[in-house]
């Protein structure tokens, strides 16, 4: 078992079932009129079939559609295809008539490009030019923003929800980061469209904020929640062999910063639940976990749980997000940041400092190990706060630099939304307590930051990844028609 950071974007193998479609427009009223523009245009589609590929393989390209009876049978191919977006490549002028049903078939989101083919035209030359309908074709070679007002205009009037980029075919590097984005964005959806989140145990009692209407999470990002038992989790603690706990065991040493008044047979204990964790996971194929589980009056359920934290720590390093107090939401915010690469640890407010105009945020139980600053520690407690047991949990910080925040906030009157913000994790004093816990700075100064944030009404978790992408969650928004929210 190795720990996986993700440095950039997404890299989960399963992803590569992710299908882009990808055509351009034209009119073939032009082509017998203008020689040589229709092949033109196809090799502006194929720079950017080209350059989409090095960002996603896997492309379905339909060509240069010209006329409604190809616009027709391209809707038909996207469809069949399973596409899960669509790059609308304006290479001229075309007639809506031609788009329309291609996007109405395939019924997936739809991003126009609106992609010019150099930053100018050279006037001097054009107008050089002696006959004036080579000159009307060079013009059509350029002409990709007229089109663009027809096609939205018909988009809004029959309810295709489309995003634009405008920027240049060449040497433009913020529209094809851009692209990338809105990529990145597809492949996430596609991840929580397909992940299986386990949630086990039951809420902690009292915790109103956290009760979340599982449908709603069905209706949002699709995928799947499988209700599971602890006592599942107790059983496969027994079938763990005393070689498989003392490798898990080794792990740890390699892994962590295990402090030197770390009971030994706790820590036994949490290799045993680890090992447990991950036979757990693949028997049910999971790709996060929200937990709780109180165990009073049953030994075995007690220590399964009170053992479970650097397991959880584990799993989160490796793509499978674990949030704790039965979290739902906060594992869906996590998964989401750690599908983009940020990471993602399961956080809350812990303390304001004024004096540094900071806030600390940090969790009980299973961090982010991955995006640590330094290694992270292990130390020993005989009490887990608020919790039934003792044992080992986990102190670490996230890395310096950059953050962002998400929330899965479920709104007033039904459905959920994306609360976002950007901040940058400080060095700094932290409460060194066996919990995770940052400093975080915000460009809008901690008070206003807490004001705003809380104003949205999120539960008091969120998770935490680092990098600003707040762009790209906002992208995912929108793939998803759900609402984002950025406070900072």
């Amino acid at each position: 078992m190795s720990i996986i950071v993700k440095e950039t974007g997404v890299t989960s193998d399963s992803i590569s079932s992710l299908k882009i479609g990808l055509f351009g427009i034209g009119l073939d009223t032009y082509w017998p009129q203008f020689e040589g523009l229709k092949e033109r245009l196809e090799g502006y589609l194929a720079i950017v079939e080209e350059k989409i590929t090095k960002i996603h393989p896997n492309i379905i390209n339909v060509g240069l559609v010209d006329t409604p009876d190809k616009a027709f049978e391209a809707g038909k191919t996207f469809r069949r295809e399973d596409v899960d977006i669509i790059f609308l490549y304006v290479t001229t002028y075309a007639l809506s008539s031609t788009v329309l049903p291609v996007v109405q078939r395939a019924k997936v989101p739809v991003i126009i490009l609106n992609l010019a083919p150099e930053s100018a035209i050279n006037y001097q030359q054009f107008n050089a030019m002696t006959d004036r309908t080579q000159m009307t074709g060079e013009w059509l070679a350029y002409c990709s923003a007229c089109p663009v007002p027809e096609i939205a205009n018909v988009f809004n009037r029959v309810g295709i929800t489309f995003h634009q980029i405008t920027g240049m075919l060449h040497d433009d590097p913020e529209c094809w980061n851009e692209i990338g984005e809105w990529v990145e964005a597809a492949k996430v959806k596609y991840i929580m469209a397909y992940n299986r989140m386990g949630c086990m145990g039951h809420y902690y009692s009292g915790m109103l904020d956290i009760y979340s209407d599982l449908t709603q999470q069905y209706a949002h990002f699709g995928g799947h929640i499988e209700l599971l038992e602890v006592e599942e989790l107790a059983m496969l603690r027994k079938e763990v062999s005393a070689e498989a706990m003392q490798n898990r065991l080794n792990y740890f040493y390699e892994t962590f910063d295990i402090q030197s008044d770390c009971p030994v047979d706790e820590l036994e204990k949490a290799a045993i639940t680890s090992v447990a964790l991950d036979k757990l996971v693949a028997k049910h194929q999971l790709g996060s976990i929200a937990y709780y589980y109180k165990g009073t009056g049953n030994l075995e359920n007690e220590e399964a749980i009170a053992s479970i934290i650097l397991g959880n720590s584990l799993l989160t390093a490796n793509g499978i997000p674990v949030a704790g107090e039965y979290e739902i939401k906060n594992a869906q915010a996590m998964k989401i940041m750690d599908s983009f690469g940020a990471g993602g640890s399961f956080t809350e407010y812990y303390a304001m400092d004024f004096k540094d105009d900071v806030v600390l945020m940090g969790h009980d139980g299973p961090g982010h190990i991955a995006i640590a600053e330094g290694k992270t520690k292990v130390r020993p407690l005989k009490v887990y706060h608020g919790k039934v047991g003792k044992g080992v949990s986990v102190e670490m910080s996230v890395k310096n630099g950059p953050v962002t925040l998400l929330s899965v906030v479920e709104k007033r009157g039904g459905g959920l939304m994306l609360l976002v913000a950007e901040g940058k994790s400080v060095a700094g004093p932290i409460l060194e307590i066996g919990n995770t816990n940052s400093r975080y700075q915000f460009s809008i100064g901690a008070r206003k930051f807490v004001n705003d944030w809380n104003s949205h009404g999120p539960a008091h978790h969120c998770a935490i990844g680092i990098g600003h992408i707040s762009s790209k969650i906002e992208k995912l928004g929108a793939l998803l028609e759900m609402d984002v929210i950025k406070v900072c």
